[in-house]
């Protein structure tokens, strides 16, 4: 109800309350509207204007430019960053600032799946996909995109990484950057337009940016839409899962001997906000050995940079708690989840490992 209710007052030029702040944008609000009312993109967009009359603080330009930061930081080594970055002393400076102490931060990885990706050798005239990483795969989470690219050169894809695209920019709008996100919008929408026209399916792993680009982008920047058309980004493990039952990909024969797996899965928000099922957990059930429980629990509380941020991290937790209650409880040892910062609070919430469906697909592939 909030959204459209402040929406009433802005129009009417009236005071509005500061919990707007407080709007995760996870997308809840829009799944359980019965007639589709966009509330969450009202928020995103009430705090844009917002920032354009008060320039958002320190914290929240760094947590909305983890590629920019990224950049920054190449020339220094990994091991550098995250001691600087996650060592007590900086915490307690970050903390200063509103990024709080206890929060799970990502660290960086020894080397960018971008840089990782160019020194792979892919199957030769190929047919081809272009694969979206997002910032938390290509700085953080590497081994992701090489998982996925690894599945998929199986089936005789070669994975191409277009040098164009940048963040989705939903870090960017879920701090109030919309004009910044605009600019990032172009950019990608022009790289999706080209793939497009020679008819090369685009994929993401993440469902942030996925959706991002399915849903958000018509809602904040509807005239870059009109004029590079729909960006039709595909989910990876819904491309997958057709592959599989199209016979593009063999799995392994369940004979005697077969290893049990047992997982959790947790549906991200922003995943189940596309409507599109649950491709993951389907795919795995496939495979010989593995079972896998939907822990069906609600939000893991994160929601991108919304639980790094100090006033909100118990917030974070509280919203957690019930998925955090259930995986702890359940007998399997891996959980499951196509976010990585759902990944970061699951392992932050529980202690136990967490996995890209892909990164479990392909180990048990290899294995055969």
């Amino acid at each position: 109800m909030i959204g459209p209710a402040y929406e009433r007052f802005r129009l009417l030029g009236l005071h509005e309350d500061e919990t707007l702040q407080y709007c995760a944008n996870c997308k809840n609000c829009d799944i359980s509207c019965p007639h589709n009312v966009p509330v969450s993109a009202i928020n995103m967009m009430a705090r844009a204007e917002q920032c354009r009359k008060k320039a958002p603080c320190l914290r929240d330009w760094i947590v909305a430019h983890g590629e920019t930061m990224a950049k920054w930081l190449t020339p220094l080594p990994a091991a550098l960053k995250n001691f600087g970055m996650d060592n007590p002393l900086t915490r307690k400076v970050l903390d200063k600032i509103g990024i709080a102490e206890k929060s799970p931060l990502p660290l960086f990885a020894p080397r960018t799946f971008r840089s990782l990706v160019r020194r792979l050798h892919q199957p030769a005239n190929a047919k081809k996909v272009a694969f979206f990483p997002g910032c938390y795969t290509n700085i953080y989470n590497p081994m992701t995109g090489i998982d996925l690219v690894r599945v998929l050169n199986r089936a005789g894809y070669a994975v191409e990484v277009p040098d164009g695209f940048v963040c989705c920019g939903l870090p960017l709008i879920s701090n109030g950057f919309l004009d910044e996100a605009s600019a990032n919008a172009e950019k990608n929408m022009a790289v999706i337009a080209r793939y497009r026209k020679e008819g090369v399916p685009v994929i993401a792993t993440c469902p942030s940016c996925r959706l991002m680009f399915i849903q958000d982008l018509r809602e904040f920047f509807p005239e870059i839409v009109e004029r590079y058309g729909e960006p039709d980004v595909g989910d990876a493990m819904r491309f997958i899962l057709d592959l599989v039952e199209t016979n593009g990909i063999d799995l392994p024969p369940t004979r005697e001997g077969n290893i049990p797996h047992h997982f959790i899965y947790h549906a991200p928000c922003h995943l189940r906000a596309q409507g599109q099922g649950l491709p993951s957990p389907e795919l795995l059930r496939m495979l010989p050995g593995v079972t896998v429980d939907n822990a069906d629990a609600g939000c893991c509380g994160i929601s991108g940079s919304y639980g790094f941020k100090s006033e909100k991290y118990a917030i974070s937790q509280k919203i957690g708690e019930e998925l955090f209650k259930t995986i702890r409880e359940n007998a399997a040892e891996t959980v499951v989840t196509e976010c990585g910062t759902c990944r970061q609070q699951i392992r932050h919430g529980t202690g136990k490992d967490c996995l890209h469906p892909v990164s479990v697909l392909r180990r048990i592939l290899d294995r055969g």
